[in-house]
């Protein structure tokens, strides 16, 4: 089994992601506040003390927190890198440089030249993630600029390089590797274990740097109030789907280990359409990760904020953008099987207290709150079975 996935791991880093298909997200309690929310950076705090997954403490100051917004919002905007993809770029920066910009006068003297954190000495690197030039990463004075690392770290269409060297984006399938291999694959460095251990650490500065930000609905720091639903409706239209796989712990498919299930999975033929559970306003509308195409749609129910995130669709069956009021029952998006899935289906999450506060069961909640289908039936709890209202 070990060589098996080993032999699989090393396909999908060389070469195309033939064949295969999605799975619903699957992630660990503390993973999925990392998923959720925004990549608006908020304030920076003056420093940030977190723990490596060895047990080791490491305080960050305020200038190696400021690069680590601009790998934040270079990721932002690049589409296709989402949470996880960014996540990643902190892990490979916090252990190539410790978030700082390195220049390197032995190797380059003109280096110094440039605005720098220190001096570094591995070969002719570069840097936060240090970048060769030798390696076709780019110029002295292009890896000297942290924007300029970031987007070629990201790499992909809007990258710097044309896959050559290749950045995360560039990678097939890295939404389903672990993601100490992924940033192996983009640094290609001689400790190829390395980048793992920083993984707590790269979460807790994203956390610290975008948590305040990210329970904003709409633009401005006001934000957006959301009017009360006028009912609750089910996700796909009556009749269409199956319950696959139910919110909780389970056995991950890829890695057999086990891992939290954050959402409900309803499998349905792809192009099945995807309706809005409750009138809400659309905060979210791209590709992230995993996920997949995902909307997220902000809700008031009884006087209360809830998030609801539907995943999984193709770039061209998400129907709705950002800022979008939509009402319940609407059609937003159609069933698709892109990011960590294994075939058409709709991962559902609900997220009562908005899009940070921790997922519940949707099955559930959509019964609880009298969720009806397009036929008029009434949602039965966790089980998908629908009986006839009243």
């Amino acid at each position: 089994m070990k060589l098996f996935i080993g032999l699989l791991v090393a396909l999908l880093l060389t070469g195309p992601l033939a064949g295969l298909v999605s799975v619903a997200a699957l992630m660990n309690p503390a993973a999925h506040s990392c998923n959720a929310g925004s990549l608006v950076v908020g304030a920076i705090p003056d420093s940030l003390t977190a723990t490596t997954a060895s047990g080791t403490s490491i305080t960050l100051g305020r200038h190696q927190l400021a690069h680590a917004a601009t790998i934040i919002a270079v990721g932002s905007r690049t589409a296709g890198v989402g949470r996880e993809g960014v996540t990643i770029a902190l892990m490979a920066a916090l252990t190539e440089s410790t978030l700082r910009m390195l220049a390197n006068t032995g190797a380059h003297p003109e280096s110094a030249n440039y605005p720098n954190d220190g001096d570094a000495s591995d070969h002719d690197s570069l840097g936060l993630f240090q970048m060769r030039p030798a390696a076709g990463w780019g110029t002295v004075a292009e890896l000297m600029d942290p924007d300029y690392q970031a987007r070629a770290f990201f790499g992909g269409p809007a990258g710097p390089n044309a896959g050559s060297p290749r950045g995360l984006l560039d990678i097939a399938g890295w939404q389903i590797l672990d993601p100490g291999a992924v940033a192996q694959a983009v640094e290609v460095s001689a400790f190829p274990d390395r980048y793992r251990n920083y993984e707590p650490v790269a979460e807790a500065v994203l956390g610290a740097l975008t948590r305040a930000a990210s329970a904003t609905v709409g633009t401005g720091d006001a934000g957006v109030a959301v009017p009360e639903t006028s009912r609750i409706m089910f996700p796909l239209p009556a009749g269409t789907y199956t319950s696959t796989d139910s919110f909780g712990w389970r056995t991950d498919p890829y890695t057999g280990e086990q891992r939290f299930h954050a959402g409900s999975d309803l499998a349905t033929p792809a192009g099945t359409p995807i309706l809005a559970i409750a009138d809400g306003i659309v905060t979210f509308a791209g590709p992230r990760g995993t996920y997949g195409g995902l909307i997220i749609l902000e809700h008031t129910v009884a006087g209360a904020r809830v998030a609801s995130y539907y995943a999984h669709m193709y770039d061209d069956g998400i129907h709705v953008a950002a800022g979008d009021s939509v009402a319940a029952g609407q059609q937003i998006g159609d069933i698709g099987s892109a990011g960590k899935s294994t075939g058409p289906h709709l991962h559902l999450e609900i997220h009562p207290g908005g899009a940070d506060a921790p997922a519940v069961n949707a099955l559930d909640w959509l019964a609880a709150n009298g969720a009806a289908t397009s036929d008029g039936t009434q949602v039965a709890a966790a089980t998908c079975r629908s009986v006839k209202a009243g």
